[in-house]
């Protein structure tokens, strides 16, 4: 990419196209097309055709998605499917009418079999039933993987899949309805440190900036502290409680969103469709995706002691059982990115502060 090439960041205002904006403006980037969903329907085919059509940008990011936790993706299966079915077609497809440079496609870990091997390699993909609560998901996302790779084999095109492991950072959805595990444990434990420092009012205040929709604010504290027992925030006298989902045994690896960028601004910049085929001497051409990882995980509960301690909240932490672990471990095997020139930089431990200090500011 040169510094004036036209770029198209699809999900400019998400975590993940939030932060290669970021750093795409940071290296010197002066020529991004970024549209908002007001702007743009990326589930409308015919909208984003006339927009590749007419804007004809020479390289595209796909981050956009519809994304959640584990609550929102057992919930919300046909919404998970179809909505990002529809963003990834429409995209891909018009980049190729239009002429697209080159694409790069950002799926998630999601798409490795429930019970693939540790850690987990990219040839993993399809050689086993996928995880029950994200399936819809993470088939779309796969779908997005053989969509990239079928219009290289067919066409030509250089479209690239990367699959980053459990993402955290700037602009990260902190809402307890339908967020991940770490900017929920974030928020859950924030709310419980201001509600034993009896600072209700900056509980009111810290809803009114980023809402709920089903927390009623104008309730007095006590109804408040009630209908926090849903997102298992337990009140009692001057003692909260928190009561996390399954046995917090389950291992996670994370990544900051700013190591992401990098990296796939690395990829973008530096590595070819052609390349990922030759450096694994394939005969046939699939799992040509690239894993995005810090190589690390550690269990939930662990996690939760991290962010328990890093904001600062002294209440009591609890699991309940009777809820999803999800699949327990999901390990990326980062050796593949690693082997062509790039490595992760931010520790969990610093990148939790960063977030928590960008939270409260």
């Amino acid at each position: 990419m040169q510094k004036d090439s036209k770029i198209f960041v699809a999900g400019h205002r998400g975590l993940v196209g939030s932060a290669i904006t970021r750093k795409l403006q940071m290296d010197g980037f002066t020529n991004l097309i970024l549209k908002g969903r007001e702007e743009l329907d990326l589930r409308d085919q015919a909208a984003v055709e006339d927009f590749f059509m007419k804007e004809r940008p020479e390289f595209v990011f796909l981050a956009a998605a519809k994304v959640g936790g584990i609550m929102a993706n057992n919930t919300y299966r046909a919404d998970f499917i179809y909505e990002n079915l529809q963003i990834q077609n429409n995209i891909i497809h018009s980049s190729y009418k239009s002429g697209v440079r080159k694409l790069l496609f950002l799926g998630s870990s999601c798409i490795y079999p429930r019970e693939a091997p540790q850690p987990m390699k990219e040839d993993s993909l399809l050689t086993s039933p996928l995880e029950y609560t994200n399936e819809p998901y993470a088939i779309a996302k796969i779908a997005g993987i053989k969509m990239c790779e079928s219009y290289n084999i067919q066409y030509g095109t250089d479209y690239i899949a990367v699959m980053p492991t459990n993402l955290y950072g700037p602009n990260d959805n902190y809402n307890l309805e339908n967020s991940h595990v770490l900017p929920a444990l974030i928020r859950k434990m924030h709310l419980g440190k201001l509600i034993m420092e009896g600072n209700m009012a900056g509980v009111r205040e810290d809803l009114h900036k980023r809402p709920i929709g089903s927390v009623d604010l104008s309730v007095n504290d006590a109804q408040l502290h009630a209908q926090f027992e849903r997102f298992g925030i337990y009140t009692q006298s001057a003692e909260v409680e928190i009561k996390l989902w399954g046995s917090g045994t389950p291992l996670r690896e994370f990544l900051h969103s700013d190591d992401l960028a990098e990296a796939v601004l690395f990829v973008m910049n530096n590595i070819s469709f052609a390349d990922i085929v030759k450096e694994r001497g394939l005969k046939e051409i699939r799992n040509t995706h690239l894993n995005i990882g810090s190589g690390v995980d550690l269990p939930i509960a662990e996690l939760a002691k991290k962010v328990k301690e890093i904001v600062g909240f002294k209440g009591q932490i609890s699991w309940d059982s009777s809820k999803p672990d999800g699949t327990y471990r999901k390990l990326m095997d980062v050796g593949g990115l690693a082997a062509l020139g790039w490595k992760a930089r931010i520790t969990l431990d610093d990148g939790i502060r960063m977030v928590y200090n960008q939270y409260c500011s």
